[in-house]
């Protein structure tokens, strides 16, 4: 496999569109585009500026503030986009997008009904080499479900899509399907290797507790039968008014929750996102009674240096040369890290050298381990590699 970057700043978002796949070019022998872009944009036209050069299966989303392409950080206050063009002749790709039109809408049966139209379009009933997801920030577990329930589970990697305000201006799409809501699948058929690390890469401290109470799915109210947010407080030894509202998200950028999977090999990050006037946290992801909650911590300068601890993690674990790097980034992680994001720049660069890559930050983050479940966590890295 080989891969190409391109990006574009034209405030024109269909010129944008054609002017970042031309300069990756490889227009023949692409088999997938992967589109990042800027929630300012009028995604349908950034995506007919694509198709213009392109005739092969494009996905993505729309990035928090900006992407990472081996040029730079790219970002403009007009608009923004970033491709990857992935080419090879054993490798086949089918993708699809499902909206979510309605609340009432069981994202389980969405997430099956993408998954198959992914691989009617590449003409199989097979279950693919590897999977990539992109979803809306809100129900992310429950599509997977449902791409697993056909699919069982393959590697996985992916990102929910995110904007610039944490308004729910965020969109995704496959080929000419644009929704905020809903789920968008890409089915990856090749022989060659992947890798994927998803972590946090926070240290644990010993503040933890038992989830004794959950409104919903994703409103903690309660730690060890006390107020969730006061047990939180008391832990970062704060008063609770000052975690209240959205102050609660940018507080715990450096000190999440966490969760650990059954064996203690990977702990999905829970980001709490608001305070609550009952003292209950609104968290970023899907909560369980009886569950232990770690409280996370790492530093601004942790931050910027696990991204290059990571890559060395992922192609240790590759075991050779990549062909393409597929970088996926927290967008709170990348808010923390603020006007230093060059520094991660210097990190990927570092660590990759020629090889191609793209970096995009989002509102929740996908991946797994070799003896766990395909999951979903915030505030977390999953990088992913595949082999020459």
């Amino acid at each position: 496999m080989k891969a190409f970057n391109g990006y574009s700043v034209n405030p024109n978002a269909e010129l944008a569109g054609y002017e970042a796949a031309k300069m990756a070019g490889n227009a023949k022998s692409a088999k997938v585009v992967f589109v990042y872009a800027s929630c300012d944009y009028d995604i349908k036209k950034l995506i007919t500026g694509v198709k213009k050069y392109y005739d092969c299966p494009i996905i993505g989303n729309t990035s928090f503030t900006g992407v990472i392409l081996p040029n730079g950080f790219v970002t403009s206050d007009k608009g923004f986009v970033g491709i990857m063009t992935v080419c090879g002749n054993d490798l086949e790709v089918g993708v699809a997008c499902v909206a979510k039109k309605s609340p009432t809408e069981d994202a389980v049966e969405i997430g099956e009904k993408a998954v198959r139209k992914a691989m009617k379009n590449v003409g199989t009933d097979l279950a693919p080499t590897a999977l990539y997801m992109v979803a809306s920030p809100t129900e992310e577990e429950y599509y997977l479900k449902g791409i697993s329930k056909v699919i069982g589970r393959v590697p996985f990697f992916g990102g929910s899509a995110a904007d610039n305000t944490i308004s729910g201006n965020w969109k995704l799409f496959a080929d000419n399907v644009v929704t905020p809501e809903g789920v968008a699948v890409a089915v990856i058929y090749t022989t060659a290797e992947m890798a994927n690390v998803f972590t946090g890469a926070y240290h644990e401290t010993k503040d933890m507790g038992i989830i004794t109470k959950v409104n919903g799915n994703r409103t903690l109210v309660e730690i060890d039968g006390k107020p969730a947010l006061k047990q939180y407080a008391k832990w970062r030894k704060m008063k609770p008014a000052k975690l209240m509202g959205g102050a609660l998200l940018a507080e715990t950028i450096v000190s999440p929750l966490g969760v650990k999977d059954r064996l203690g090999d990977l702990v999905a990050i829970r980001h709490p996102m608001n305070g609550n006037a009952d003292y209950s946290m609104n968290i970023g992801n899907k909560l369980a009674t009886g569950t232990c909650v770690i409280r996370m911590e790492a530093t601004v300068d942790e931050l910027i240096k696990s991204v290059g601890e990571t890559i060395d993690a992922l192609n240790k674990k590759l075991g050779g040369t990549p062909a393409f790097y597929h970088l996926v980034h927290c967008g709170g992680r990348r808010a923390g890290i603020d006007a230093r994001i060059n520094e991660v720049y210097k990190q990927i660069v570092n660590k990759v050298g020629n090889v191609p890559f793209i970096m995009e930050f989002t509102f929740g983050e996908y991946g797994y381990e070799s003896d766990g479940r395909n999951t979903c966590g915030g505030l977390m890295l999953s990088f992913t590699a595949f082999k020459n």
